[in-house]
């Protein structure tokens, strides 16, 4: 952050001027404060919540809680996600779309794993974003801002 400093002579001015330029100094140094504040800002997270694994014939169907509750809206958000069995060996990959995801909103999306049981699941990672579209959204961005967490006996990580 840069430090901005204004030295004004105060003695020299007239007390409405000193008033004046006082509040000129502050406005200054709130807005270089206000603008290194917004370059920090993170952008508000995306929490995907693996909610529940139920048995849909062959496959394992997956309910995911998409909390959009303090973003803007996305077309589009398509995942690699990859289902890991409970001995940690990779069983099957899948991509997903997720989209469209309105601003402001909490959704449950469902999806299968086809041809694997839900009890052998122990982990799902999220492996990639493959698409994310919708304002100034970008892969790397939808990434950044994913937060995963689980409700189901199988974990639920990036």
């Amino acid at each position: 952050m840069k430090e901005a400093h204004c030295v004004i002579d105060f003695p020299t001015l007239s007390p409405v001027r000193a008033v004046g330029a006082a509040l000129v100094a502050t406005a200054l140094t709130l807005g270089w404060a206000g603008s290194a504040v917004a370059q920090d800002a993170k952008p508000p997270a995306l929490k995907l919540e693996l909610n529940r694994l139920e048995p849909a014939g062959e496959a394992c169907r997956t309910y995911l809680l998409v909390d959009n509750s303090r973003g803007t809206a996305l077309k589009s958000l398509k995942l690699d996600l990859f289902a890991f069995d409970t001995e940690g060996v990779a069983q099957k990959r899948l991509a997903v779309e997720l989209g469209p995801i309105q601003d402001r909103k909490t959704m449950v999306r469902l999806f299968d794993f086809p041809s694997l049981a839900c009890p052998k699941i122990g982990r799902i990672l999220l492996n990639d974003v493959l698409a994310c579209e919708g304002g100034e959204a970008s892969r790397e961005s939808c990434l950044d801002r994913i937060e995963t967490e689980s409700k189901t006996s199988a974990t639920f990580t990036r």
